[in-house]
């Protein structure tokens, strides 16, 4: 089964939507404008049930099949939330939001499930239930972890649940996936340096943070060269190096180092987690000074599941003719949490040649949106066939 031609016929409709959401980005849980264009949205296409405030601000639309006796029900899920990025592309429908864009593709995601829910309700042509799951906050919120905290598995009876990304560099509406360990956890990390300020003329009189500070940067990089094993993948990004003073002549009293580490499993966090803090600890004392060390666990490992792994790499084939092995990815993703609670998975859909996500020139292709939302459809109609 290729692109569904309805799609074809409302490529222009849903690419409205998509360039409408672009211009309106709005971060984490205060997608409002967008939740609420969604919510309308799903009632004009008829859609069984529509509950906004999930997870504070998702949106969950429900349709039922044309028969229902196979009891099964399909959890379809798209983000909805931007990042804060000042965008310049130069688009004519570029962000109208200073400091908030688009830039990972969120507004793709949310039109081309806007499709097949559209396409969906006008056919009902499946036995069973579809649970479309619209979701703030993947970006750094947990929207996820909250929707699914709100009951949201339970309150609807989702049995699997399937998510997509757009991804730059794959040829346009082709498709890649892979089984088990598929986005890396995302922890984050803040480390405060505190040693003695003083006149950057008479360091022997302080005890330099900045210094201490340093070398650990350096040598938290050794937790994947040194102590992870070199087949498995472990990164520690510090990515802010903030000194309590900014004076050119005084040396500061602290220091605090941020940051990220991204792991595929789950011995790999608690290692990365205790070197941090073991590396911080002791390179402080040896300075003179003192680490404090919060780490905190964000998104989990998300793991596709086999069987439905399987399963979504069958209907992409189907809807463009074949599937890839997609590589692991050291990103994170929040559908991780959804994973947990139900078996399921994600796959990536080609953007083709263009900035990659989390860029400032990056924008969603609409050309990716008939195959996009075929496959959501594809989805439901094979994994719940009529008869």
């Amino acid at each position: 089964m290729p692109v569904k031609n309805r799609f074809a016929e409302l490529q222009d409709e849903i690419t409205a939507w998509r360039r409408d959401i672009h211009a309106h980005p709005e971060l984490l849980f205060d997608t409002h404008r967008t939740s609420a264009l969604v919510a309308e949205k799903l009632r004009a296409f008829g859609c069984d049930e529509v509950v906004e405030g999930i997870g504070q601000t998702g949106v969950v639309g429900v349709i039922k099949g044309l028969q229902s006796g196979s009891g099964k029900v399909v959890g379809l899920r798209a983000d909805m939330d931007a990042l804060p990025i000042e965008e310049r592309t130069g688009l004519p429908y570029a962000s109208q939001t200073p400091g908030a864009m688009h830039a990972c593709g969120h507004d793709g995601h949310t039109a081309m499930l806007l499709g097949a829910a559209r396409y969906l309700s006008e056919t009902r042509n499946f036995d069973g239930t579809v649970v479309l799951i619209f979701q703030p906050a993947e970006e750094g919120g947990g929207g996820g972890r909250e929707m699914c905290a709100d009951g949201m598995m339970d309150r609807w009876g989702i049995q699997e649940v399937y998510g997509m990304h757009n991804w730059p560099g794959r040829p346009v509406g082709s498709f890649a996936i892979r089984p088990g360990a598929f986005f890396a956890a995302a922890d984050l990390l803040t480390i405060e340096i505190t040693g003695k300020g003083g006149h950057a003329a008479k360091p022997h009189e302080t005890v330099d943070p900045t210094i201490c500070a340093a070398q650990l940067v350096s040598a938290l990089q050794t937790i994947a060269s040194r102590n992870a094993d070199p087949i498995s993948q472990i990164v520690v990004s510090i990515t802010s190096f903030e000194t309590s003073s900014h004076a050119f002549n005084v040396i500061p009293t602290s220091v605090t180092l941020r940051g990220t580490v991204r792991t595929l499993s789950p011995e790999n966090r608690d290692l990365a987690e205790a070197r941090i803090k073991t590396l911080a600890t002791a390179l402080a004392q040896g300075f003179g000074a003192e680490a404090r060390v919060d780490y905190k666990r964000n998104y989990p490992v998300m793991v596709n599941h086999d069987a439905q792994t399987e399963f979504a790499a069958a209907v992409a084939a189907s809807v463009s003719g074949r599937c890839d092995e997609a590589p692991q990815v050291m990103g994170g993703e929040d559908f991780a949490f959804m994973l947990e609670e139900r078996p399921g998975a994600y796959i990536l859909v080609g953007n083709g040649d263009t900035a990659h996500v989390h860029h400032p020139e990056y924008n969603f292709n609409d050309e990716a949106i008939p195959a996009g939302c075929s496959w959501w459809a594809e989805i439901v109609e094979q994994r719940m066939p009529l008869g």
